[in-house]
């Protein structure tokens, strides 16, 4: 009952926000890269307009008023509630000159109906959807139930609004027919009008360590050529939001040299891909942030393109995917076939749900030597510890409930920088 109240408050308190400051909305959908693409659209926008995006991961239907009225969660504090309705009324009666000219806001959806609901709050001029996957698939059905709940955020877009779409997405194309907006597509396919023509992970090897540079691309848009070099990037999947950013600076006219100018200081966000020093002289890919079937083969994709001395070892550690409901058992399974494809050198999975993984890495070829099954992350730890060798490379991937992160904050090479590295290391998660 409180929840409710204060959802509705929320609602109504968000909505007479914009009415009155009248800020363009960017609004972001999908079901994996949604925080990368915000975090990109904000690079290129940032530099030349006041914007405000999603205050932490505040992107439900409590997190995206208060990043709309600009206020953080004062959690189950009734009276830090009270705060923020008088503070927040207040500012709808005297102008507040501070107000962002645009908001960026990440939709999220566990249910049918979240993204209307969010949408309706804060109607976006430009909606971008990312991609398509089993995500949350547990309350939200099958793919195609997915693709109908993310649709939300463009169908009620005008003639003069923006939809940025993914050109690669089967699921996405055809959400052209039930939009009035200009669109943009983006993408590595021939028809996309944002467009990669070359992508290249950079990365040396010395005194038998892999250090990865960045990663270097070429994106074509009508006659121009944009090359890029975001420096310390590991994910190649992370192109399709630097895609995506480079569309809606489209829509806003920004010019070419400035957006390339705004991605030197682009940088990967905490638990997604992130390469970090590890212990004995190791690599760490930290994508400890969340899973899911989609994110967790694009992990593997890009770590397989990561090289490694003669003696080093490719570690594969993955924890459950979580909320994925009758998908779980063949989308980890799944998972599992494509580690053993890859010849990696050892896997290690965390949680119940995952061994379905292991079994399919084990049955498609995998030798069942190198595959390793726990049930609880610590026990993961001081395994590591004992076998861990100078140049190996280990990906860590699992869904927020795994608590992944925590293995990483033991084998980094600084521990005590955890806060400023990793994701979740407020007191309330630990």
């Amino acid at each position: 009952m409180f929840l409710s109240i204060i959802e509705n408050f929320l609602a109504i308190l968000a909505k007479k926000t914009i009415k009155k400051y009248k800020p363009v909305i960017i609004g972001i959908t999908g079901s994996v890269g949604k925080s990368s693409t915000k975090e990109a659209v904000y690079t290129i926008l940032s530099n030349h307009i006041f914007c405000r995006k999603n205050i932490k991961n505040y992107n439900n239907e409590i997190g995206l008023p208060l990043t709309i009225i600009g206020y953080d969660s004062p959690g189950k504090n009734v009276f830090g509630w009270l705060k923020i309705f008088l503070l927040s009324s207040f500012n709808l009666f005297f102008t507040k000159k501070d107000y962002p000219k645009v908001l960026i806001l990440e939709m999220a959806a566990d249910r049918i109906g979240d993204i209307a609901y969010l949408r309706d709050i804060a109607l976006p001029s430009r909606g971008i959807i990312t991609a398509i996957s089993p995500a949350h698939s547990e309350f939200l059905g099958g793919l195609d139930n997915i693709a109908r709940e993310k649709q939300a955020i463009i169908k009620k877009l005008s003639s003069n609004d923006w939809a940025i779409l993914n050109a690669d997405d089967e699921r996405i194309i055809p959400m052209k027919q039930i939009t009035r907006a200009k669109i943009i597509t983006f993408g590595n396919s021939i028809d996309a009008d944002v467009r990669v023509i070359y992508s290249s992970m950079e990365q040396e090897i010395k005194d038998n360590q892999v250090k990865i540079k960045g990663i270097k691309i070429q994106v074509k848009y009508k006659d121009d050529i944009i090359s890029l070099f975001l420096p310390g990037m590991v994910s190649l999947s992370s192109i399709y939001s630097v895609l995506a950013a480079i569309s809606i600076g489209i829509t806003f006219n920004i010019k070419t040299k400035d957006m390339v100018n705004s991605f030197k200081r682009y940088k990967p966000l905490k638990g997604r891909m992130n390469p970090l020093k590890g212990i004995n002289k190791t690599l760490i890919i930290d994508d400890t942030y969340n899973s899911s079937p989609r994110a967790a083969m694009s992990a593997l994709n890009t770590f397989a393109k990561i090289n490694t001395s003669s003696q080093a070892k490719k570690w594969v550690i993955m924890g459950d995917m979580k909320e994925l409901g009758v998908l779980s058992e063949k989308s980890h399974y799944e998972v599992g076939q494509l580690v053993a494809g890859m010849n990696f050198d050892y896997l290690i999975t965390v949680g119940e749900e995952s061994r379905a993984l292991a079994q399919g890495a084990e049955e498609s070829g995998m030798n069942d030597n190198n595959i390793f099954s726990f049930h609880d992350y610590r026990k993961v730890i001081d395994f590591l510890k004992q076998r861990l060798k100078t140049g190996d490379i280990i990906l860590i991937k699992g869904s927020q409930a795994s608590r992944m992160e925590q293995i990483v904050k033991e084998i980094i090479m600084d521990s005590g920088k955890a806060k400023d590295l990793l994701v979740r290391q407020n007191p309330t998660w630990l």
